[in-house]
């Protein structure tokens, strides 16, 4: 297992990490509906409090937040671990907003019904190159599940604009799809699927668009499957090319190369091992989130990670 430094502890179900200039990092806490920054040393501040499920997260070209709002989980403590369990009982809807990093103001950028979509549990973000109505990104919608009436979410991948000016659901039906990605030169986009614990590909022919046929029966490469008690979560990219994905269930990040190898598995000691995101000079500052026992880790990576675009 590698070395891994405790940034904070005591958050609650903590993702989506976002590496700041001054050495901090932005995380959500799901559970507690915040948005909270945290300093090496334990120093923690709230930024903002969404409601809901404030879950992935990336800086805008303006220099806001823009977030994944998944509308709110049940959760159940047991046995030291904090586990995200069905829809929430007061879900309020999944929902894209922008958060002033300085004030705090939440402002509603998306939401279903708009351009016909229809939001269940956005998840993950990633922006592109687009400059276009203040810049274009991806994010998935990972659905929800209510036991008490037997039935899960068919969902979703999209692409929309900063400004607020288009959304599009551009990949359906995918299974439950969470960390999304963007290959360093731009032409590929990277799916994690949660229960299908499946990496796929798809061929990017313009911004906000894939191939409609690159893969057999539709859009989607399938890149790779492991064998086991696993569940694929969020993802980052490496300079490289490389994929992160964070593995929930073997407790640890696959690193999977674009051939679709599996180049190293970094274990970690917690099941809900959720997030990766990489920061430093030399981009070789890997932070984790280690959500089930609420922990933000940092350790020493072996490859350089991909600087996202803002």
């Amino acid at each position: 297992m590698a070395e891994f430094e405790l940034i904070a502890d005591g958050l609650r179900f903590p993702e989506a990490p976002v590496v700041m200039d001054d050495g901090s990092v932005i995380v959500t806490e799901i559970e507690a509906r915040r948005v909270t920054r945290c300093w090496p040393g334990g120093r923690k501040q709230v930024i903002a409090v969404p409601g809901g499920g404030p879950n992935g997260l990336a800086i805008g070209p303006d220099g806001k937040l823009y977030c994944c709002n998944n509308g709110g989980f049940n959760y159940v403590e047991m046995d030291g671990y904090l586990t995200p369990h069905g829809i929430a009982d007061d879900y309020s809807g999944g929902r894209i907003e922008r958060i002033d990093i300085e004030t705090g103001a939440v402002e509603l950028l998306y939401r279903t019904g708009d351009h016909g979509v229809t939001l269940r549990g956005p998840n993950d973000i990633m922006f592109d190159a687009s400059r276009e109505n203040g810049g274009g990104f991806w994010f998935t919608d990972h659905g929800k599940v209510d036991y008490a009436k037997r039935c899960h979410d068919i969902v979703g991948i999209f692409y929309a604009k900063a400004d607020g000016s288009f959304i599009e659901e551009v990949i359906f039906p995918s299974n439950n799809p969470n960390g999304v990605g963007l290959s360093p030169d731009g032409t590929k986009l990277y799916a994690a699927e949660t229960y299908t614990c499946r990496l796929t590909q798809f061929n990017i022919v313009a911004p906000g668009k894939v191939a409609p046929d690159a893969g057999p029966g539709g859009p989607g490469i399938p890149l790779y499957r492991p064998a086991g008690y696993k569940f694929f979560d969020s993802l980052a990219m490496e300079a490289n090319g490389n994929i992160c994905v964070a593995t929930i269930g073997e407790c640890g990040i696959s690193v999977v190369s674009p051939e679709g190898e599996l180049v190293e598995f970094v274990a970690t000691d917690d099941i809900f091992t959720t997030n990766i995101a990489f920061g430093g000079a030399d981009m070789q500052d890997a932070y984790l989130t280690l959500s089930g026992t609420g922990r933000l880790v940092k350790t020493r990576w072996a490859r350089p990670g991909l600087k996202l675009r803002y």
